[in-house]
């Protein structure tokens, strides 16, 4: 790979160069709900304990996520976990959740208090194996992956084909998936429909939040009749899990579950129907 050339990871590709895709049973927009469970170090960055971010953060393991379930399950959406493999280590009733509720489990580095950019090649490495066995460890194959901060270093990609994912969340340049260089396919993910840069400081309204969120879906879901498309949310549940917001993620659902030809669908399996369709 030549970092010096103006496309070094995949090529480009106008999305209305690529022939329709088609979802399985007919369906037209494939959209795919990832919430970010997350471990936050207390002594990070230091030199003092950061209590008001890490208890802030810890609401959402402790509340927040419990509520995201809840929601989900009554819409009857299956989640695509991007999981810190800290959360395996130490918060086993989470893990034994998502495990029953067959959510995927998508690696999301060791924890959210460390970038991979911050880590030598050695130890970016190690991460990504570590992550792989605790999600290995619960019965579960790591399909994809999804950066820490959406972080990747130069030799991320590689480690992630080595480590037998097939797809990476972290471009945020499609509405479709599409194969990078080294057999790895991209994900359309969203910081657009991310409650994290829109509901922390300075936040928008829960109306502004569920007004973008339906505004996105009806353009896609139009635009799908020619074509299918990909629509992911992601979500944090320290933010969308508190009880002031949490009705705006019941209400987004309710709204996309009322049209025909959508498909809730986790990461792998919009990767599985898409591949054989790769342009």
């Amino acid at each position: 790979m030549s970092v010096n050339s103006p496309f070094p990871y995949f090529p480009y590709r106008a999305i209305v160069d690529h022939p329709p895709v088609k979802w399985p049973n007919g369906q037209r927009l494939a959209v795919w709900v990832i919430p970010n469970v997350e471990h936050f170090h207390i002594d990070k960055p230091g030199p003092m304990p950061d209590i008001r971010n890490h208890s802030r953060r810890d609401y959402g393991n402790r509340v927040g996520l419990w509520r995201i379930i809840e929601v989900m399950e009554k819409r009857g959406v299956k989640g695509t976990v991007a999981l810190n493999g800290e959360i395996g280590s130490y918060y086993p009733r989470i893990m034994e959740e998502l495990v029953k509720l067959d959510w995927e489990l998508m690696g999301h580095g060791a924890t959210n208090s460390v970038m991979l950019t911050q880590l030598d090649r050695a130890k970016e490495e190690e991460t990504i194996r570590f992550v792989k066995g605790i999600i290995e460890q619960h019965g579960r194959k790591m399909h994809g992956w999804l950066g820490p901060g959406l972080c990747e270093t130069f030799h991320t990609l590689d480690f992630l084909k080595e480590a037998g994912c097939s797809y990476v969340a972290d471009w945020v340049n499609d509405d479709l998936p599409y194969r990078m260089n080294n057999g790895l396919f991209s994900i359309p993910y969203s910081i657009e429909l991310n409650d994290m840069p829109l509901y922390n400081a300075p936040s928008i309204s829960n109306e502004e939040f569920l007004k973008r969120i339906v505004e996105t879906f009806d353009v896609l879901y139009d635009e799908s009749e020619k074509g299918g498309r990909v629509m992911g949310l992601a979500l944090h549940p320290f933010l969308i899990g508190a009880p002031g917001r949490i009705r705006m993620l019941d209400k987004a659902l309710a709204h996309m579950a009322a049209h025909e030809g959508v498909w809730f669908a986790r990461g792998h399996e919009i990767i599985d129907a898409y591949r054989p369709q790769a342009a």
